[in-house]
């Protein structure tokens, strides 16, 4: 996104991981531009009927405002790294005008796969990978 700074992808597994988990999960945090919030609660529905109605393996998809509604988060979880290019290729057109609402930042939690790590290389979503679980 202009003006934003893109973010690097660290893939270390220097840590205790003892399984293959393809799940992944996402937050996206959102810090609204002045007289931005109604377009992005429009543009959220929109969104969020397209998961309900054409995501295959969303499984998480949540959407929470602070106090003043002046920020957000976004809590996605997605089956696995296909699960997730499914769903930015529905959102399509619809993903750039909802970043256009405000400061946007994010991370992806787990282990994406080549191609998906290769879609993120130059984007703001900080990845992290496993390193110790229950």
């Amino acid at each position: 996104m202009p003006g934003q700074p893109s973010a690097s992808i660290s893939v270390s597994n220097a840590g205790v991981w003892s399984g293959a988990v393809s799940e992944l999960q996402g937050i996206a945090r959102f810090k609204f531009h002045e007289g931005k919030l109604e377009d992005f609660k429009r543009l959220a529905a929109q969104c969020m009927e397209i998961v309900r109605t054409k995501d295959t393996g969303t499984l998480q998809y949540d959407i929470y405002f602070s106090d003043d509604q002046s920020e957000c988060i976004v809590l996605e979880r997605y089956r696995d790294s296909e699960a997730l290019t499914e769903h930015a290729a529905h959102l399509g057109d619809l993903s750039e005008a909802i970043l256009a609402t405000g400061f946007v930042s994010g991370e992806l939690l787990g282990e994406p796969s080549a191609d998906l790590r290769a879609k993120m290389a130059d984007t703001v979503v900080l990845l992290y990978t496993p390193y110790l679980s229950m």
